[in-house]
């Protein structure tokens, strides 16, 4: 699959109008900094709506960093192309994805692309991919308000939706709030904050301890008048389901932050319908 720039752009903005009127509802994860488990939070929303019985696609925009085939245990598989159309990668769950790791240039491969690049790709992800009817579409974008957030919101401005992570420490929490900032100037509407890594219980005497503090995310939720979704605590086997490629919430015992996750994603449901 090529990033045709000079491409006729009217015509690829025509496909993507029609691709996406099949598309109910777009949620957006963000973050204002790296390192918070935005990427986690996509992949297992995206599971747990698919596992529901919902029809969902899931677009990895992040060009420099693209991880969300390896988490779901998917790196090797590889994009078909027949014609002008591209089929996403399913999943067993019915889950669609769609990354620049699929497209078969190896795990090492770096994008050195500028923006007019990225925004260029993340167009055709979104006209030439054959998407079908979708009942959610979740875009795991970078860390930060560049090209490709600001590409997905602008292509997307009726039917998109934000959610933003952070962890409880005051750095994260600060260009959090920037993410807040970027979907309201940009007219989209956030659903809400997610505390993400907030305390963690100790293995032996299962007493919480505040390994980056608590209670960032919920603050700047309340002093910027959007909705707090929920807090998830640190857990070890958070890293090695997606260090596997199996997502967290498949597990029969996923423990606090299991329950967790599960209450965030029935207030995601509850706001972006």
């Amino acid at each position: 699959m090529g990033c045709d720039v000079s491409g006729p752009m009217e015509e690829q903005e025509q496909k993507l109008r029609e691709r996406m009127a099949a598309v109910k509802r777009v949620i957006v994860i963000m973050s204002g900094k790296g390192g918070v488990g935005k990427t986690s939070v996509s992949v297992n929303l995206a599971y747990a709506l698919a596992a529901s019985g919902k029809k969902v696609g899931l677009l990895d925009t992040d060009m420099h960093g693209p991880n969300v085939a390896k988490m779901l245990g998917i790196e090797k598989e590889v994009m078909q192309q027949f014609g002008a159309e591209v089929l996403p990668v399913t999943t067993g769950h019915g889950l669609k994805v769609v990354s620049l790791a699929l497209l078969g240039h190896g795990p090492d491969t770096p994008f050195i692309w500028r923006g007019p690049m990225k925004t260029a790709a993340i167009r055709q992800f979104l006209s030439d991919v054959e998407w079908g009817g979708l009942d959610y579409l979740v875009v795991d974008s970078p860390p930060g308000t560049g090209d490709e957030p600001l590409s997905v919101c602008q292509f997307l401005p009726g039917i998109s939706r934000a959610v933003i992570v952070t962890t409880p420490q005051d750095v994260a929490v600060l260009d959090a709030r920037k993410s807040v900032m970027f979907a309201q100037q940009l007219g989209i509407p956030v659903i809400g904050i997610i505390e993400n890594m907030s305390g963690m219980l100790c293995p032996h005497c299962q007493k919480e301890i505040p390994l980056f503090g608590k209670g960032g995310g919920e603050r700047a939720a309340r002093e910027l008048g959007v909705g707090f979704l929920g807090s998830i605590p640190l857990d070890p086997d958070l890293v090695v389901a997606g260090d596997s490629g199996v997502p967290f919430l498949s597990r029969e015992a996923a423990g606090a932050a299991g329950t967790a996750f599960q209450k965030i994603i029935e207030r995601i449901e509850k706001a972006g319908a």
